[in-house]
Parts: structure tokens; sequence; C-alpha cells
């Protein structure tokens, strides 16, 4: 695995480059009404994984590696993060750790614990072999883990609170 340097500057720099693709993303739905662009999917995957790494010190696995994107403390941990009411996941992980990431560009964190609990209370598999877990049942979960079991954070990061979450026009 590469050494990457996590710093606070890069995370700012990560920070002000989601506000510009945000900028793009809200006149994308200007031009295009009733369509949403949200930057969910690997472009957002990949900032929740780097947010993650500085949040929590985790050392990641190459990309695209099979359910857990990387390990801290001997925990293999997989990463979600959304702008939306619900993440996708197609199988149980060790730890789980799920991130929200604000039309501002603001990160909070939603679940951070074992991946039992949010994988078993998951939706059924769809059609593409996915389970669906939503935002307001992960921050149930998550206020019933305890301390031991959850991923300790290197760098502060706010709980996620309903109110943050990002609004439809």
């Amino acid at each position: 695995m590469d050494h990457i340097v996590f710093n606070k500057e890069k995370m700012d720099g990560i920070r002000n480059k989601v506000q510009q693709l945000i900028g793009i993303v809200s006149d994308f739905e200007e031009d295009f009404p009733g369509r949403h662009f949200t930057l969910d999917g690997h472009l957002v995957g990949s900032i929740g994984e780097v947010l993650a790494a500085y949040y929590y010190g985790i050392e990641l696995y190459k990309a695209s590696t099979e359910v857990h994107d990387g390990v801290v403390d001997g925990r293999k941990v997989q990463i979600k993060i959304t702008q939306q009411d619900d993440i996708v996941i197609n199988e149980e992980p060790e730890y789980l750790l799920v991130l929200y990431l604000t039309k501002k560009g603001d990160v909070y964190e939603i679940y951070n614990g074992p991946g039992f609990d949010p994988w078993n209370s998951a939706s059924k598999k769809d059609s593409h072999n996915n389970r669906h877990m939503r935002v307001n049942k992960l921050m149930e979960l998550d206020a019933q883990v305890i301390q031991k079991n959850r991923i300790a954070t290197k760098n502060p990061i706010e709980k996620m609170k309903k109110e943050y979450k990002n609004k439809r026009k």
C-alpha cells in the first residue's frame, strides 16, 4: 500500500473542491428540473474513503477491494458515504463506517460500529443483489453502539443530526 499523508490542508482542499462540484450539480439540476444529479457513486465513495482515512486513521486498501475499504487497529472497515436518505451494501462487513456529505461540503458521522446489526436490519437483497439501509435507521443503531466497539477518531468529526440532511427542491 502506498503511504499517503493525510492532513488538515488536504482535507480543506477536498471541502473546497466538493463545493465547486456541488455548484456544478446545482447548475445541472437547474437546467434539467426533476432530475437529481447527486455526486453519489465512485466519486463520492472515494471522497468518503479519504475523509475516513483522515478522521479515523484508516489505512485504505487498493480501490475496488471487495467488502472492506481499509483497516485500522486490526479492524477491517467498509466505508460508505451518502448525500441521500440511504446507503447500499452487498456484503456484511466486519466494521461499518457511514458518513454523510451535505450540499455545503460538510461531513458527519452517521454510523460507526460493527457491521452485524446494520446488515441484519437492511432490506432484503434487490434485483442487483444489494441491500438498502436508511440513514435514520443507521442513526438509531449507532446510538446503541458501545464505545469500545467504535473506531476511534484521530481527528474530530461531528455526529449526524436529522436536521443536517440535504433538502430536495
